[in-house]
């Protein structure tokens, strides 16, 4: 589909994109959301935790929410994506990533922008225990890239899969990358970076033989992180090869399913390859709406529920009925 025109005129400190970044991320408060949890044993192993919340009323369509780089299912994008969608009819189940839920994940492994595999352990989960004859999908970010890569890599997606919408998604990983090293996104790297080495030197103990200490205090960059640990703990030669095989700018030209793709040009995560233009012109299924501001994962709204909220629902709505 041809760019789609975007509404989103926010108020003048949220057309900075660093503020409404940060906003959302630290200032905004959700309540009101009552999740359940409950854990899904994958074939490898491992495990994920994943939190269910309810319609207001009975209903036959549920919504799986994927979080962020270092989110989780309480992250206030995603109560309040789930509360919005509660409220309107949907069931949400919301995923944590191996690794995310409060728990070290059993594997040296954890979870990349590409683990495609456990989003399809949720969906057959999904399939197999509930009854559920309508399923959408809403991904952030990472899991915004995840989720256009499962749906344009080839799986056997289910005909129940009605819509996706995926938010401030890093079409192109390296791209996506090279943006975070940059100075004006300093702040946000270091935030990650801090996290994420707290759950490496966590895997140190668990695993001392795959990786030392000395190779986590070489960690500089997130690149580094993902030449030393995300790329050969998933498979991958490094960070490039990573980067390069997981980004989901090249599968969307493959999608058969509607999907809205929501990214503002002052998100200062991506850079021009993060804006798939020409894919959009070329596949019919593919929609893509880029306002001016947002930010990252900032789309501020008003009522405390945030325009990327009432936009899923109303793309969802869309073809809840085909």
């Amino acid at each position: 589909m041809p760019l789609i025109p975007s509404n989103y005129k926010p108020p003048f400190l949220f057309r900075n994109g660093h503020f409404s970044t940060i906003y959302a991320g630290l200032v905004r408060k959700v309540n009101g959301v009552t999740q359940k949890r409950e854990r899904l044993n994958l074939i490898d192993g491992d495990f994920l935790d994943i939190d269910w919340s309810q319609a207001k009323v009975p209903t036959n369509k549920v919504v799986v929410l994927l979080h962020g780089l270092e989110g989780d299912a309480q992250r206030h994008y995603i109560t309040g994506s789930a509360k919005k969608l509660n409220h309107n009819g949907y069931d949400c189940c919301a995923v944590n990533f191996r690794g995310c839920s409060g728990e070290p994940n059993k594997l040296y492994r954890s979870y990349h922008s590409g683990a495609t595999e456990d989003l399809i352990a949720v969906v057959n989960h999904i399939k197999t225990t509930k009854t559920y004859s309508q399923i959408y999908i809403m991904g952030f970010s990472l899991g915004g890239n995840l989720l256009l890569k499962y749906l344009g890599e080839g799986n056997q997606v289910p005909k129940e899969l009605k819509a996706a919408v995926a938010i401030s998604v890093p079409c192109n990983l390296k791209d996506a990358c090279n943006q975070l090293l940059q100075s004006k996104n300093a702040l946000y790297s270091a935030r990650f970076k801090k996290n994420l080495l707290a759950k490496l030197r966590v895997k140190n103990k668990m695993f001392p033989a795959y990786i030392s200490e000395n190779e986590i205090k070489s960690i500089v960059t997130l690149k580094d992180f993902d030449n030393i640990y995300t790329g050969p703990a998933h498979g991958f030669k490094d960070a490039d090869d990573y980067y390069n095989k997981c980004s989901c700018k090249q599968f969307l030209t493959a999608i058969v399913k509607p999907s809205l793709i929501l990214n503002a040009k002052n998100d200062s995560f991506l850079g021009d390859d993060c804006y798939p233009y020409e894919e959009a012109n070329i596949n019919t299924n593919l929609y893509l709406e880029t306002p001016e501001f947002g930010g990252h994962v900032g789309f501020w709204g008003r009522n405390n529920i945030s325009y990327a909220e009432e936009r899923a629902l109303s793309f969802f709505e869309q073809f809840a009925k085909n």
